[in-house]
């Protein structure tokens, strides 16, 4: 594919751009279809799906809240304010009613209520005009303070708020990559060509994506988990190519013949690299739950796109740019990068350094640098998992910090609990009286806020029931929690439970992150066995080599447990809330880990199995192993640590974002490549492979090639090792 593209390079250009166009295309015009069924697993998605059972008219409502602006709330301008909002909400075609004005119980808030017209699937788009109602009716009651909030306010806030944050991602995460590109390369056409990749990747991706939800629906955060990934791989996989590239140029090669060469060995290795992302993220999928299913869409195919990239649009760009590929220079980092990649400037001294303890002690340094990974993952024993909730919102809207003013005045409108019952309709009553059991026994305890407004709703036929209970908590509070249980362990058996046929669930945000959770710990075990398996199998065909796959995966085995460790240490506390610039939720997103796992497992391998690939050119020439593994690491070292600055600096950006998920899966991935990038391929994996010896490339019969008795013998003209090279020996 690469030596067609490169003697073809208008035609295998052409039909880049064409096949871009029409995946972004198709995607724009098919839509983005958006799953209505994130994180519904366990007795709240049961509880969700009686709900949807009873086919409930559930009308968006909007909430406009009167409080004072500073001492006491005067009555008479309060109620003022309030039917004024009554009156002009009342004869808006998009208003189905209006309720109220409820005054809080202690007097200082008015509360009315405004239920939407229209489909409420929709309310978050069509919020806007209502908004400015009340910005209206605020203009003339400027005594008191009158705003608005609800799920429609809300939900428009949100995807504000996402899309500026995905704006912000994809204009620095250019620059910056950029920079990292151009210090590793000194020339701007050659930083350029992995950022044209990357971001094409990703276009013809996000396309993709599009028309995949119509089959799996999708979730919110997918096109930034696609930019995330594609940015990352698109320019490892230019970088890795385009390097080797250079190197061939430099001994001498013409340009064709270089890309040739850098396609054998740089993009088989893109292709394995991808092969084993795409084997990670398709673990995902035995989590058997929309969020994962949309972010393993989303990943694999812009993984699929940049690997198919680099094997076409990469090497006709570069065959036709030729040596024009270095135009543009910076003169200072040119002549840097230049000295490297011709070798006039000798070997580098950086990284032999780093490797001399490893190759002269390495027993020791393997056990010193193991121990210290395991001591980073230890944290991650007490790790909590949560989903994030309305409370851990970003409070920079209006819309937030109105929600904050409602729940405190009315508790009732905070975080609730439903309780779904199914029952034969002759049971409607008893049904109906059990719930009102229930909710005055809650009503006697402080974990619920059950007022007089309680609402039990029955379906048309009378099957199904739900009612909401409230509780004055935060919905990832303790308190929270404990009402959870008391539901579910006492009241709903001693009430609900003893109507006969009756079956109910507790369900609610709270039943769904506590579920959510217990989900996320029983599938992680299934996804990382699946993912360690068919690693293993890839790892062990690519290199021909059974202790090369199980030394890989133990590798990177330690790379995900110290970055577990790193992100509850960060997160998991308080202590980094004012660094950072986030509200803690004492625990982890619970999709994080999982995904998390597989997203750095698949990264991982990129590193893995370029460097691992030099060594084994090295060993097949004949180098006894400890020069062939300090031969592999640096002359690769360079690569490695450009692509790995790039992966950082994406994911840093990720982690400046304002939604928490986002926030600790940028910090997460970045720390963890950079661990990947230093501790493990400097020092742990040297040391390993050093004392291993020739025991890296045994293989049982069933894998070595016809010709190939073990990696060093596969050369027959054997080279000494490199006089350059003894120092680290």
């Amino acid at each position: 594919m690469a030596r067609w593209s490169a003697t073809h390079p208008w035609r295998a250009i052409s039909l880049w751009l064409v096949f871009i166009a029409l995946c972004y295309g198709l995607g724009s015009i098919a839509g983005f279809q958006k799953s209505t069924a994130d994180g519904e697993v366990g007795e709240s998605g049961r509880a969700s799906l009686l709900v949807d059972e009873g086919h409930f008219n559930d009308p968006a409502t909007e909430n406009i809240l009167i409080t004072a602006r500073t001492g006491a709330l005067d009555p008479v301008t309060a109620k003022s304010a309030a039917d004024d909002a009554i009156t002009r909400m009342r004869t808006r075609a998009d208003v189905a009613k209006v309720d109220g004005p409820v005054p809080a119980r202690d007097g200082q808030a008015l509360l009315v209520v405004v239920t939407m017209a229209g489909d409420p699937k929709t309310a978050s788009d069509r919020v806007q005009p209502l908004r400015a109602v009340t910005a209206d009716i605020q203009k003339a009651h400027q005594d008191v303070r009158v705003e608005q909030t609800g799920g429609p306010s809300i939900n428009k806030a949100l995807k504000e708020t996402l899309g500026n944050d995905f704006k912000k991602a994809e204009l620095l995460s250019l620059p910056a990559t950029l920079i990292v590109l151009l210090v590793a390369f000194g020339a701007l056409i050659a930083a350029g060509v992995p950022v044209i990749l990357a971001m094409s990747s990703v276009a013809g991706a996000l396309g993709l994506s599009n028309l995949a939800s119509h089959l799996i629906p999708g979730n919110d955060s997918t096109s930034s988990v696609i930019l995330l990934i594609g940015m990352a791989v698109g320019v490892d996989y230019s970088l890795f190519y385009l390097r080797r590239e250079r190197e061939e140029r430099a001994r001498g090669r013409s340009h064709l013949d270089a890309v040739s060469l850098a396609a054998e060995t740089s993009g088989h290795a893109v292709v394995v690299s991808g092969i084993a992302v795409v084997v990670a993220m398709a673990g995902l999928f035995l989590a058997r739950d929309s969020i994962f299913s949309s972010f393993a869409i989303g990943s694999i195919l812009v993984v699929l796109v940049a690997v198919i990239g680099s094997l076409t649009v990469l090497p006709a760009i570069l065959a036709k740019l030729g040596p024009w590929v270095d135009k543009l220079r910076v003169p200072v980092l040119w002549r840097l990068t230049a000295r490297q990649s011709t070798g006039r400037g000798g070997e580098p001294k950086l990284w032999p350094a780093l490797l001399r303890p490893a190759l002269r002690a390495p027993l020791a340094t393997l056990v010193i640098s193991v121990v210290a990974l395991l001591a980073l993952a230890a944290p991650a024993l007490n790790m909590k998992l949560k989903l994030p909730g309305d409370e851990d919102l970003p409070r920079t809207t209006a819309a937030m910090q109105a929600y904050d003013r409602l729940t405190a005045a009315f508790p009732s409108t905070g975080t609730t609990h439903l309780i779904a019952v199914k029952a034969p309709a002759d049971r409607a009553a008893e049904v109906k009286a059990a719930l009102g059991d229930l909710a005055r026994r809650a009503s006697a305890d402080k974990l619920f806020a059950v007022d007089d407004r309680l609402d039990i709703r029955t379906s048309t036929d009378g099957r199904i029931t739900t009612v909401e209970l409230a509780t004055p908590y935060a919905g990832r509070s303790a308190e929270a929690g404990r009402a959870l249980g008391l539901l579910r362990r006492d009241l709903a058996p001693a009430t609900i439970g003893k109507v006969p046929g009756a079956e109910y669930a507790v369900g609610g945000f709270v039943a769904a992150s506590v579920d959510y959770a217990q989900h996320v710990k029983e599938k992680l075990p299934i996804v990382i066995g699946f993912v360690l398996l068919l690693t293993f199998l890839v790892m062990a065909y690519t290199f021909r080599s059974i202790v090369i796959a199980v030394t890989a995966i133990g590798l990177n085995l330690l790379s995900a447990g110290a970055a577990y460790g790193l992100v509850t240490l960060v997160f998991q506390g308080t202590w980094a809330e004012g660094l950072l610039g986030f509200r803690s939720i004492d625990g982890i997103v619970s999709w994080l880990p999982l995904f998390l796992f597989v997203v750095l497992f698949g990264l991982s391998m990129d590193y893995h199995v370029f460097v691992v690939s030099r060594i084994r050119e090295a060993a097949r020439r004949g180098m006894p192993t400890r020069f062939a593994v300090a031969h592999g690491i640096t002359t690769s070292a360079g690569t490695v640590t450009s692509a790995a600055l790039v992966m950082v600096a994406v994911f840093s950006i990720f982690g400046t974002l304002s939604a928490i998920e986002m926030k600790q899966l940028g910090v997460g991935l970045g720390a963890a490549i950079l661990l990947d990038a230093t501790v493990i391929r400097a020092v742990v994996l040297p040391s390993l492979m050093t004392l291993l010896g020739k025991a890296n490339w045994w293989a049982p019969r069933l894998l070595r090639r016809p010709a190939d008795g073990g990696a060093q013998s596969a050369s027959p003209a054997p080279v000494e090792p490199r006089p350059e090279l003894t120092p680290v020996g």
